[in-house]
């Protein structure tokens, strides 16, 4: 069976009607996308060096786009504060996230964005993460 899109996963959370769902469905569907995801998202360690908001990029089509965020997830290293992309111009790292987004699902492309803007997947709490993923969160 073919590996879910992290959209997909936390499109599936967001349906699940208990918290138990959510946790089973969390971690019947690991990766550490999703988990980078999540974590860049909830855990309030994590800052990153990108400006508020959405950049201008210009989103894949959905059913034709070059790379997935299962491989692309990597590079968010670059954009976190602290990380190697410290030693980047602004500009320099800007132009990896935007290409970063140009090439996956853009429904990933938006989760993406969320995460640097720190605006939870809708049904994903972090007591849920916490359950499914502990230690993830660093707090």
């Amino acid at each position: 069976m073919a590996k879910k899109y992290v959209f997909e996963v936390l499109s599936d959370v967001a349906k699940a009607k208990s918290k138990a769902d959510k946790i089973k469905l969390l971690k019947q569907n690991e990766s550490w996308a999703l988990k980078d995801i999540l974590r860049g998202t909830l855990d309030t360690k994590v800052t990153w060096n990108l400006p508020e908001g959405a950049p201008p990029y210009q989103e894949a089509e959905d059913h034709n786009h070059p790379t997935e965020l299962q491989r692309e997830y990597k590079q968010f290293a670059w954009f976190v504060k602290g990380g190697k992309g410290d030693k980047l111009p602004a500009f320099k790292r800007e132009r990896l996230f935007i290409g970063l987004l140009e090439g996956v699902h853009p429904e990933d492309a938006k989760l993406v964005i969320d995460m640097i803007n720190k605006k939870s997947p809708k049904g994903v709490t972090k007591p849920v993460v916490q359950e499914a993923f502990p230690g993830l969160l660093r707090e």
